[in-house]
C-alpha cells in the first residue's frame, strides 16, 4: 500500500509540472522553469521509489494515466480547454484503465 501512496504523490507532481509547462513560456521564464524542473525531478524520484514495490509497467502506466487525466482536467478548469462529451468519455476510459491496473496487479 505504501508504494501506491508514493505513486499517487508522484502522479500529483506530474500534474503540477505538466500544467506548469504553460507558465514557463518554453522555458524562457526562470522561476516557473525552476518550479517545473523541480516538480519533474520529484515526480521521477517518487516514481522510482514506487517501482521498488510495484511492477514497473503498472507503476509507469498508472503514473502517466493519472498525470494525463489530472492535466486534462486542469486544462478544462483553468485554461478553458474543451469539455466535450467525447473528450470526457476518453478521460473516463483512462480512469478505468488506471483502476484496472490497480485492481489487477499483484
Amino acid at each position: 500500500m505504501k508504494s501506491w501512496l508514493i505513486l499517487l504523490i508522484a502522479a500529483g507532481f506530474e500534474i503540477v509540472w505538466a500544467v506548469g509547462l504553460k507558465s514557463t513560456q518554453g522555458f524562457t521564464r526562470l522561476w516557473p522553469s525552476v518550479g517545473v524542473i523541480s516538480a519533474m525531478a520529484i515526480s521521477m524520484w517518487l516514481l522510482a521509489l514506487a517501482a521498488r514495490g510495484l511492477p514497473i509497467g503498472t507503476a509507469y502506466a498508472v503514473w502517466t494515466g493519472i498525470g494525463a487525466v489530472g492535466t486534462a482536467i486542469a486544462g478544462i478548469l483553468y485554461f478553458n480547454e474543451s469539455a466535450s462529451a467525447v473528450r470526457l468519455i476518453c478521460i473516463v476510459l483512462i480512469i478505468a484503465g488506471v483502476a484496472g491496473l490497480k485492481f489487477f496487479s499483484r
